[in-house]
């Protein structure tokens, strides 16, 4: 029963080594470098570079447009418990006695 823990021990390190290709050692690591670099590249840089342009966008309208109406104040919370903008509040019943 001492070697139960030693045994769970290998299986979870040979089911994580299984689930990252099989490859050990340098190979691996070689291999996840590769992999990180391209999504990088493919999936992170474009999307930050679209979103920067997008932002660079909105602030150019913005300031193109000197009488665009711009919300300044938050919205007021409602204060109706049922959180209806119409209609009555939630009423409780009152027992007489």
């Amino acid at each position: 029963m001492g070697s139960n823990w030693r045994r769970n021990l290998g299986n979870v390190r040979s089911f994580i080594g299984n689930s990252m290709g099989g490859l050990r050692g340098g190979s691996n690591l070689a291999s996840w470098a590769v992999a990180c670099t391209l999504a990088y590249f493919l999936w992170v840089k474009p999307a930050r570079e679209l979103r920067k342009e997008q932002e660079e966008r909105a602030a150019l309208a913005a300031s193109s447009d000197p009488y665009r109406y711009v919300e300044k104040r938050k919205p007021i919370p409602d204060p109706q418990k049922t959180g209806l903008i119409y209609g009555k509040g939630r009423q409780t019943e009152r027992s007489e006695g």
